[in-house]
């Protein structure tokens, strides 16, 4: 329970406040524990917030899951899943996500941290999209199309974060699922 209020506290902080602003002790106020709950379960800031990393994927991993019971078959599929990628990458929690991504660049002990974390977060995701579009990889251009996928939302992501650019998403987005969906059908 401790842990959980840490890590959604831990992830709120990084939304808001961004990662400057993101302290264990603002954290542990936002928590509503202890200062020494907190250093308890998470001795130092980079290990908080690697564990809210985690929390954070596996929790949209399981919205996500959630959201796919609803799912059409056929063409309308691949838009739908794209939909749902293109709100993950866009929303606030991607937000705080890419706060952490560009304070490892230059912080050597987050960046340790952060980039295993990332490498599994960046695998389940694509085996997820992978299974949400139904999508067979051993058929010649389509891991890699896939691939693109994930890439390319994480750039809109970064594109929207100054300014809002649903218009041309939305119309690069179009093209993409043509795109997408000939790659799996073919």
């Amino acid at each position: 329970m401790t842990q959980a209020r840490l890590l959604d506290a831990a992830v709120d902080s990084l939304v808001e406040l961004g990662w400057a602003g993101t302290t264990t002790t603002v954290v542990a106020e936002r928590a509503g524990v202890s200062r020494g709950a907190q250093l308890h379960h998470y001795p130092t800031k980079a290990t908080l917030v690697m564990a809210a990393v985690e929390h954070l994927a596996d929790r949209r991993a399981a919205e996500i899951r959630a959201e796919a019971a609803s799912l059409p078959a056929g063409a309308q599929r691949v838009d739908r899943v794209i939909d749902m990628l293109a709100a993950v990458f866009t929303g606030p929690l991607y937000a705080a996500a890419l706060e952490v991504w560009v304070a490892a660049r230059t912080d050597p002990e987050l960046r340790t941290a952060l980039v295993p974390v990332e490498a599994r977060v960046g695998r389940e995701l694509h085996r997820l999209t992978v299974e949400l579009l139904g999508a067979d990889e051993r058929r010649p251009g389509v891991r890699e199309s896939v691939q693109a996928t994930l890439d390319l939302m994480r750039g809109l992501g970064v594109a929207n974060l100054l300014s809002d650019d649903a218009a041309r998403r939305t119309a690069l987005l179009r093209e993409w699922k043509r795109h997408l969906a000939d790659v799996i059908r073919d």
